[in-house]
């Protein structure tokens, strides 16, 4: 048996799960979220109140979707009451970023024009400092690949470390040539 998929997903106080067939939908204080559960798996509430998921047979599809489908939805209930945040930071001389209202960002990462990015629906920015942002939405899909398409503006290179990174991110540093 699957050990993620069969702990059962606990529903805080104030957020509602309407489960429709193979749809749930979990609507929080933060908002609406729903996630279309794969075939074979089967989602019902048990008497407490939480979420159970569960798979008709020991097939190997059934059981990599087993504990997939319960940590989605566990996600989907994280997203509604807490939210996601990813924090990044820019590291290079000349590198920043400049916040133009709470859906758009514009960057200077050492190209001859500055790079503007728009927010998708449901994500929102917040820059702290000139070399430190943060990307905030519920849905925690959305927040992880909007955090990556920054990243990919300016990876961060070996030789010097300049670039967009993640907050904590460690990255290994090469030795360049060696002078005479």
């Amino acid at each position: 048996m699957s050990r993620i998929g069969k702990l059962p997903v606990s529903v805080p106080s104030g957020v509602d799960v309407t489960i429709d067939g193979q749809t749930v939908t979990v609507k929080g204080p933060k908002g609406q979220l729903s996630h279309v559960v794969a075939e074979p798996i089967a989602v019902g509430r048990d008497e407490d109140g939480s979420i159970a998921v569960t798979r008709p047979d020991d097939q190997r599809k059934s059981k990599e979707l087993h504990g997939l489908s319960r940590t989605l939805i566990a996600n989907l209930v994280t997203g509604v009451t807490d939210g996601y945040e990813k924090k990044l930071e820019i590291v290079g001389v000349g590198y920043r970023v400049l916040s133009k209202g709470p859906t758009q960002l514009e960057f200077s990462l050492g190209y001859s024009h500055t790079i503007t990015v728009d927010a998708p629906e449901g994500i929102t920015f917040n820059v702290e400092a000139p070399t430190r942002f943060s990307v905030i939405g519920i849905d925690k899909q959305s927040v992880g690949e909007v955090a990556a398409n920054i990243r990919k503006l300016r990876k961060p290179e070996p030789y010097k470390g300049k670039g967009v990174r993640y907050a904590g991110e460690q990255v290994r540093r090469k030795v360049g040539k060696a002078g005479k």
